[in-house]
């Protein structure tokens, strides 16, 4: 219900007496003035009461909403004697816009709607004053006008919509998220901005705190898993909730977060698998899945093996993507070995949580049968690798090893055996394929290869795809089959001045072959010279022996080289021995045994001519060579003076050509079509007989078809090529083998002018031009070139 409230301001003024003389009056707040002055009663005083406006606050309802303008109040002086005289005018906030004044009355209305949540407080002046003196009657005064409140406006929240998050299995009272709703009404005046909260949707799982707006959990042990989102109405309204007030809404979604409160569980208790037993390690056979219906790395599970059936033989790992474990092959699998394995698998979580270890515990397991399927699988031999070892005078054809291999399936089929011949080029070994019996095709030589290193091959008769093959490595026994020999060719000499019993040389021996005890030689001389008159051998028991001397002095020209035959015998079985042959010759030595010379024609050569000499006369002989040679080459260098002494020589040249061509075939040589046929047209073509630095444009002539003769056809070529401002700067002698019938000219060539009888006139070199110039200057004086 609105309240107009409507206030009289009353203008208390002073009365004045009547007195003969009236002074200005002077106003002051709160106290009396004396005034005193002349009358004409002498002696008498006069006083004057101040009084002020007197005002209270004016009040205002906000939003009006009536017919008419709002009346605020009244303005009154009682200087106003109703005649129209005064004049009321207010200034301050909203003077003249919101709030106008009747200047006669002095009532003010409110023009507008007013709104205190915009403006809640206007402060204004009032004051009257005389229309025909225009000055106030009474002094400005101020007063005040408020807004009062009404409850124009519903509570809003801070935000439109809120999210939170809580884990699942979170307690009842558990906080979720505060919201926050606020009220522009006056909180001063009324309950208009006292607001409530309260719940609309969202019951019986959370609920509100009315006061603070505090979301709560109502309900315990909310599972993710049944439900995960949940959408929450709140409503705040003002007047403390009571009917009539104003409300807002805001919307807050609430997602309950995963906790590890479930295990994982297999779907199936039992899988089952089968893989061929020809299947690698690390080969996968297929993938279980134990489900877990939390997220994240609460799902997160490892899977093992807990039997132990299989756990050597089969391996599971967690793939991290899907969660699922791969059953793979740990270990080659046999079919004749075992058939079916039985796995027990286990599921468990990585990350459980304490808090729920209660509700059991957080793994589960599930039976895997896996079935060996069989296949043809090649033949397995008995070893991985056979060694066999013979000696090297073993027989041909005799047995040396043999190999074994089976069908490792259950039908068993035979097998037959082969050598591989990459490994065996020479074919010295050989296999009976029926039982896998090695034998000896070629003989055998340790000295030559200690070693063989074959591959035996088995293969199913049935099925020859299925094979597999082995190495053998042969080793060849040593046997005493060499005889020893001396270790190297000796020089051996003696001295012609040597004392008996002097060593003049240590022989040791070698052996191809390679006893189990080691070498063990015996050195002596043959029967025939086991009492040798000059020389006798004395064995050093180390596989050595000396040679020592048995007289005194030894004459070169007597006898210049002795034999002396050695028997070399070894301790093997059987024994093996050899006679190996000394030279000895007899040298001259100096008094230190030092070696001078063994050559016998030296004792022919004269008394007086020394050695010294001797090489001085070779010497010479070898330099009277050395001069006869170097005279010799001297003589067949001609030096020739060049007819260009450097590049920048402008004189002609002769450019002379060894090549004698190819003939008429030669087509790339020169043209000579055109001296056999004079009538032939001339083309357009560079010189082929110089290289040119520059290629000139060839300016082509006339050709002579009523021209025969070949001298003339020439002198024109000359003529043309010595006008021809193009043409190379030098001229080239060209000889062709063809140069006409009974030509008039005979030849051309001034080179074989020298063998005429009859003397020539070269002066016409001089009419060709400066081209010829040197030419000329050679043959043109007939005096001089006979001189």
């Amino acid at each position: 219900m609105m309240r107009t409230y409507s206030l009289t301001v009353l203008l208390w003024g002073c009365m004045l007496h009547a007195v003969p003389m009236m002074l200005s009056p002077k106003r002051t707040n709160k106290h009396s003035e004396r005034i005193t002055g002349l009358s004409e009663n002498d002696g008498k005083t006069l006083y004057r009461t101040k009084r002020g406006w007197m005002w209270n606050q004016f009040f205002l309802l906000e939003e009006y909403t009536g017919p008419d303008t709002q009346y605020v109040g009244k303005l009154h002086t009682d200087q106003d004697k109703g005649d129209g005289n005064l004049k009321y005018i207010l200034t301050g906030d909203g003077a003249g816009s919101l709030f106008i004044i009747d200047e006669n009355t002095g009532d003010i209305h409110a023009a507008k709607k007013l709104d205190r949540e915009e403006k809640s407080l206007y402060v204004l002046r009032a004051k009257a004053i005389d229309r025909k003196t225009g000055r106030q009657v009474e002094p400005e005064s101020e007063f005040i006008i408020k807004i009062h409140d009404i409850n124009d406006n519903e509570p809003k929240f801070t935000k439109d919509m809120y999210t939170a998050s809580i884990p699942e299995m979170s307690g009842v009272g558990t906080s979720v998220i505060q919201v926050t709703a606020t009220d522009a009404d006056d909180a001063n005046y009324g309950n208009s901005a006292k607001i409530v909260y309260s719940i609309l949707q969202g019951q019986p799982y959370f609920s509100v705190d009315p006061e603070t707006g505090i979301i709560k959990t109502a309900l315990p042990d909310m599972s993710r898993e049944n439900r995960e989102q949940y959408q929450v109405v709140i409503q705040a309204k003002d007047m403390g909730g009571q009917m009539g007030g104003l409300s807002g809404t805001t919307t807050v979604n609430i997602t309950l977060t995963d906790v590890n409160d479930n295990p994982p569980r297999f779907p199936q208790s039992t899988y089952q698998f089968s893989s061929p037993e020809s299947a690698p390690p690390g080969t996968p056979l297929g993938r279980i899945k134990a489900n877990d219906p939390d997220v994240g790395e609460n799902a997160e599970i490892e899977y093992s093996i807990s039997s132990e059936d299989g756990s050597d033989m089969f391996d599971i790992i967690t793939d991290k993507d899907t969660q699922e474990g791969i059953i793979t092959v740990k270990k080659q699998l046999d079919f004749e070995n075992k058939m079916l394995y039985t796995l027990r698998v286990e599921a468990t979580n990585t990350h459980p949580d304490p808090r729920f270890l209660q509700l059991g515990p957080f793994k589960d397991t599930a039976l895997v049968k896996i079935s060996v399927e069989d296949i043809d699988e090649p033949p397995v031999f008995s070893r991985s690798s056979y060694l066999i070892e013979v000696d090297e005078d073993a027989k041909e054809r005799s047995i040396i090893g043999q190999v074994v291999a089976q069908d490792p399936d259950i039908t068993k089929n035979a097998i037959k055996y082969s050598v591989d011949r990459h490994t065996d080029l020479d074919r010295i070994f050989n296999i009976y394929s029926g039982n896998g019996s090695l034998f000896i095709s070629k003989p055998l030589d340790r000295e030559e290869t200690p070693w063989h290193n074959i591959t035996v091959i088995a293969t199913e008769i049935n099925n020859p795809k299925q094979s597999s093959q082995i190495p053998v490595f042969i080793r060849i026994l040593d046997i005493n089959d060499h005889a020893p020999e001396f270790a190297k060719y000796y020089e051996t000499f003696v001295c012609e001045n040597a004392k008996a019993g002097q060593l003049i040389q240590t022989v040791s021996a070698v052996d191809k072959d390679e006893p189990p005890r080691g070498h063990k030689f015996f050195f002596e001389l043959v029967p025939e010279f086991a009492v040798h008159p000059n020389f006798s051998i004395v064995d050093n028991k180390d596989n050595t022996a000396g040679i020592m001397t048995r007289r005194n002095r030894y004459n070169r020209s007597k006898m210049s080289t002795y034999l002396l035959p050695v028997i070399i015998f070894d301790n093997d079985y059987p024994i093996q021995s050899s006679t190996g042959t000394l030279t000895i010759r007899v040298c001259a030595c100096d008094s230190r045994g030092n070696m001078q010379s063994c050559n016998a024609e030296a004792l022919l050569l004269p008394a007086g001519l020394s050695t010294g000499a001797l090489i001085a006369i070779l010497l010479c002989i070898v330099i009277l060579l050395v001069l006869v040679v170097l005279f010799a080459a001297l003589k067949r260098q001609r030096k020739k003076e060049p007819l260009i002494i450097s590049k920048d020589d402008v004189r002609d040249n002769i450019v002379t050509y060894n090549d004698e061509g190819g003939g008429e075939e030669d087509t790339q040589a020169f043209d000579i079509g055109t001296l056999r046929n004079p009538e032939a047209r001339e083309e357009s073509k560079m010189r082929r007989d110089v290289i040119p630095e520059t290629i000139f444009q060839i300016r082509r002539t006339a050709p002579l078809w009523e021209n025969t003769d070949v001298q003339d056809f020439i002198h024109r070529r000359l003529k043309e090529n010595d006008l021809d401002p193009s043409a190379p700067p030098y001229d080239s002698l060209a000889t062709y083998a063809y140069e006409g019938n009974d030509s008039i000219a005979n030849s051309l060539s001034s080179l074989e002018s020298l063998t005429t009888d009859g003397n020539q006139d070269y002066d016409y070199l001089s009419d060709w031009g400066p081209r010829f110039k040197k030419l000329a200057d050679m043959y043109g004086g007939e005096e001089s070139d006979r001189d």
